[in-house]
């Protein structure tokens, strides 16, 4: 599991700038391609373990926070709901960061996770359905196994908006709080108000396209490229999660 998108509240970026990044630019959920690993997960004897997660980790299925450690949380917590359903939060330092509802369809074939990331100055939420890939283990509960995200149906205003500018040497986001504003220069730049302390690291293609690097403790995370259309309508994005074994596309639709 992972936080999905990035999006804004938004400064006045695009007031001020007249380049084609310049504004602000809106996820359209249709255009969402997630291709690579599948999440995989495991319920069974009072266990809940999580292998995909970065890092893995396996704690007791109680509903009572216990230890786990990632940049964005230290505690998790794990409460089944029924046969078909679970609940997971996620905490740093006591405070939650991030909430998903776990569901598995009536033929087990289907989970639909339903998020809440509370890592910015407001709830990002969505929703995304994934496949099973391959069968569940034996004596497991239902959210058992190897799930490929298939799409995502549902990603609020606050999940899916974001702002860009950029200058002749660099380069501006910001996101629901959180923000940095970075030269093309190969050095790192901390993401301003991030929970999980990432640097980013720019390179200017040209003047329509941007790659940025994500690290954290000195390791990549996230390889983003960006680039905006002939028509400066459009933006496709390619995100290569690094950690996660897993590329994202979409298309981004400026607001403006």
């Amino acid at each position: 599991m992972k936080a999905f998108f990035a999006a804004a509240a938004l400064m006045p970026f695009a007031a001020i700038g007249a380049g084609p990044f310049d504004g602000t630019w809106k996820t359209d959920p249709a255009t969402v391609q997630i291709t690579g690993k599948p999440e995989v997960y495991e319920l069974k004897d009072g266990m809940f373990k999580c292998s995909s997660c970065v890092p893995p980790y396996s704690v007791k299925a109680d509903g009572i926070d216990q230890p786990a450690h990632n940049p964005y949380y230290d505690t998790v917590a794990v409460r089944v709901v029924d046969d078909h359903t679970v609940e997971i939060a996620h905490k740093l330092q006591s405070k939650p960061t991030f909430d998903v509802s776990m569901k598995v369809s009536a033929d087990g074939a289907t989970l639909t996770e339903s998020f809440r990331d509370v890592t910015g100055a407001q709830a990002a939420t969505g929703t995304q359905v994934a496949k099973r890939v391959g069968t569940a283990p034996a004596g497991a509960h239902a959210v058992s196994g190897h799930w490929k995200i298939d799409k995502m149906p549902e990603l609020s205003d606050v999940a899916t908006t974001v702002s860009y500018k950029m200058t002749a040497d660099g380069f501006q986001m910001s996101w629901n709080g959180q923000s940095y504003d970075a030269k093309f220069d190969g050095k790192k730049y901390l993401i301003t108000n991030d929970p999980g302390k990432t640097w980013v690291s720019l390179k200017r293609i040209s003047g329509s396209k941007v790659e940025e690097t994500d690290m954290r403790d000195g390791k990549v995370t996230d390889v983003y490229v960006l680039t905006v259309a002939d028509d400066g309508k459009t933006m496709s994005v390619v995100d290569q999660d690094k950690q996660h074994g897993t590329t994202m596309r979409y298309t981004m639709i400026k607001q403006r």
